[in-house]
């Protein structure tokens, strides 16, 4: 059962198959244990996509169709990446889905594919770029890997699976190491990060660690955990009377730079789901939420009703500003955030679906997105207010691109300077972090 979700949500189409997964595991009555095989396998699948693809051009013959790929895309991540999963379970269970869904002639060829690269698989490294499996005990007894010294790109798109458009620009603009080692964590799934809000920090980690959760790093009051404590977190007791909330560092941040204060009202423009929004709201602040997304607005509404500030979060669906009204104070905020639909590309761990959607095309689309919802934020900043711009992104056409356009068309004449700006690439180490932008405006 949770192969065969996997098998529906990759080839279904979905920009967001990790999104869709709970809701689908609830309609089939997946257990939690099968609904987490299904989601390992759904992330892995995505965040593995071109080693898998390469996988499949060494050990088939021809090209197969994407039913009969997308198995043996399950199928390899299962034995190479997937250790709960015995290759032999790995292998009968991949024959299976082919028997029932293509037919018997096709569990034939998933069959053979699999256990010949079995048989070729080796353990540990062997020094070889095209062979050796990044991020993984593996490597294998021959090439599967486009050669790095004559295609680096191309090698980074098969065996780090990072599309080499994205690489391109991560080599210009960070150097090849520090694009190599961006494009290694995006293949890694990402651990959890909580944000303790409760008054004693120590108190918290310690009912953590009786839950079963035990803190990996810690960074005062943030905690990281693995991501297979994720149940216990969200299931104990600190998490459930609102002394805790799951947050990245990066969306913590740009929480922070708003510097909200009590009174003030805050406008949240892409809310969802809601993180930002419950912290401003819990330094004193009357938050107005906003989000296109009503299911999504749900989510902010429960997360500020957990977290004891449902007085203090209004929601509004809407896809700017332009519905909220004006009413007699102008409709003006004291600060508004604007943490904006992006790439992902500092979160491609988190969202590993994200980077097979990059592209001129979609980023043209975003730019367009962006450049509205930045002008509409400002429209509804007071003077002497603030004006923080955010994304998850490393991208400087949607960060520091965006506010530049912003200052030079809209944003001088009408009283806005830029006070600060940074940017955050993703790291390893204690703890780890997520990457994103933000800056920070004022009024004058």
């Amino acid at each position: 059962m949770p192969r065969s979700l996997a098998f529906d949500l990759l080839r279904g189409g979905s920009p967001t198959p990790l999104r869709d997964l709970d809701r689908e595991a609830q309609v089939r009555g997946l257990d939690p244990r099968d609904r987490g095989l299904a989601r390992q396998l759904v992330a892995t699948c995505l965040r593995r996509r071109g080693t898998l693809m390469a996988l499949v051009r060494t050990f088939t013959r021809g090209k197969p169709k994407p039913d009969l790929a997308a198995i043996l895309h399950i199928g390899f991540a299962q034995i190479l990446f997937l250790d709960r999963v015995p290759d032999h379970a790995a292998v009968n269970s991949a024959v299976d889905a082919a028997n029932d869904r293509l037919g018997l002639s096709k569990g034939r060829i998933v069959n053979g594919v699999l256990r010949t690269a079995i048989r070729a698989r080796r353990e540990g490294a062997c020094g070889d770029p095209k062979r050796d499996v990044p991020e993984s005990p593996w490597c294998f007894d021959l090439d599967v890997f486009r050669d790095p010294d004559e295609h680096p790109l191309l090698w980074a798109e098969d065996a780090l699976s990072m599309p080499s458009l994205v690489m391109k620009g991560w080599v210009e603009r960070f150097g090849r190491e520090q694009a190599e080692e961006l494009a290694r964590l995006a293949m890694l799934e990402p651990p959890l990060s909580v944000r303790v809000l409760g008054d004693d920090v120590d108190a918290v980690v310690a009912e953590f660690e009786a839950a079963g959760a035990s803190v990996r790093a810690r960074d005062g009051r943030d905690l990281v955990f693995d991501a297979g404590s994720t149940e216990a977190v969200v299931t104990s007791a600190p998490f459930a009377r609102g002394d805790a909330t799951v947050q990245g560092a990066a969306a913590a941040r740009a929480a922070e730079l708003v510097g909200a204060t009590p009174g003030e009202r805050v406008l949240d423009l892409c809310a969802a789901p809601g993180g930002k929004s419950v912290a401003m709201a819990r330094a004193g602040a009357l938050v107005t939420a906003v989000d296109v997304d009503p299911m999504r607005l749900d989510r902010v509404r429960e997360n500020a009703e957990r977290l004891g500030v449902a007085d203090r979060v209004a929601t509004v669906v809407s896809d700017g500003t332009a519905s909220l009204g004006r009413g007699e104070d102008g409709g003006l905020f004291d600060a508004v955030l604007v943490d904006a639909p992006c790439s992902n590309s500092g979160v491609f761990a988190a969202r590993p679906e994200a980077r097979w959607r990059f592209g001129p095309a979609t980023s043209r689309s975003l730019a367009d997105l962006q450049a509205r919802l930045f002008d509409e934020g400002a429209e509804r900043v007071r003077e002497g207010g603030r004006l923080v711009w955010s994304t998850c992104s490393l991208e400087p056409g949607e960060n520091t691109v965006q506010v530049r356009r912003f200052l030079r068309e809209v944003g001088e004449s009408r009283g806005f300077e830029l006070v600060s700006d940074h940017l955050t690439l993703p790291r390893r180490g204690a703890p780890p972090i997520d990457g994103g932008y933000a800056a920070k405006l004022v009024r004058r």
